[in-house]
């Protein structure tokens, strides 16, 4: 059951770049244990809105409120340290190194006693059985070590290790940005089933994509976004993909939609 209480509300964001305005007293809200999926057409600022609720752009104006309190963010860091993950398009990796060490980039455990205080050594089985353990819960240990290099696996193990990085270390929700973009059929369909478990865990998440069947499947409520700003929020129930078409591109009035209560 999805919860009315929001987790995350947006309230009248403004952020201006110069003359362009890229988010126009814009709303946005995300509820306990949903999917929210945000679509818009290209330049209509769902990008520039999810950013500025996790810390990647500061608003000019209006506010930013998690689990009912306002929240000032200055940095992606910020909204992490906060229990917000992001999952990016590109998945933020680096090929070179380990499963393990993608899995706790930034965030290493260090041993304990002398040699992890002074002389800084990772304790590199800790951090392993950890990997291990969130990949396997999620169904991802068709890898051949957890020690292998992230530049040998395929597309869709890729963006498996970095969702489950994301679930193993969200505590309050997770954003992900076309997690589907460069994925084939196959590997798209996994990474639907993995946000589905995710979501089945209790996490929320905010899916930003352009892929309308992988949206109405997926998603229990549909934000789009237009002009700037949150034109209307439908429930992919009600409305059919080319409603959600004709809203987005303006050929729709917001007016002639019921908004997903």
């Amino acid at each position: 059951m999805v919860d009315n209480k929001p987790i995350v509300e947006g309230r009248n964001i403004v952020k201006r770049y110069g003359h362009v305005t890229a988010i126009d007293h814009s709303d946005f809200e995300l509820r306990q244990g949903e999917i929210l999926a945000v679509i818009g057409d290209n330049g209509a600022g769902k990008s520039s809105i999810v950013k500025a609720i996790c810390g990647a752009t500061i608003p000019d104006e209006g506010e930013i409120l998690i689990d009912g309190k306002p929240v000032h963010f200055t940095s992606p860091m910020d909204a992490r340290n906060m229990g917000i993950e992001i999952v990016y398009q590109t998945l933020a990796m680096s090929p070179a190194l380990s499963i393990a060490d993608n899995m706790f980039m930034g965030r290493e455990i260090r041993k304990s006693g002398f040699m992890g205080k002074y002389l800084r050594q990772l304790d590199r089985p800790a951090m392993e059985k950890f990997a291990r353990d969130k990949l396997t819960e999620l169904g991802l240990m068709t890898v051949q070590s957890i020690t292998q290099a992230v530049e040998t696996l395929s597309g869709g193990q890729r963006q498996g290790v970095a969702v489950a990085r994301a679930a193993a270390f969200a505590t309050k929700f997770i954003i992900m940005d076309e997690p589907t973009a460069a994925l084939g059929v196959k590997e798209s369909r996994r990474v639907l089933e993995l946000i589905l478990d995710v979501k089945s865990r209790g996490i929320p998440i905010i899916l930003i994509s352009h892929n309308m069947p992988h949206v109405f499947e997926v998603a229990d409520r549909i934000h789009i976004h237009r002009l700037g700003k949150r034109l209307t929020t439908i429930k992919p129930d009600d409305y059919s993909m080319s409603d959600a078409v004709a809203l987005m591109t303006g050929a729709m009035k917001p007016e002639e939609a019921k908004v997903g209560a």
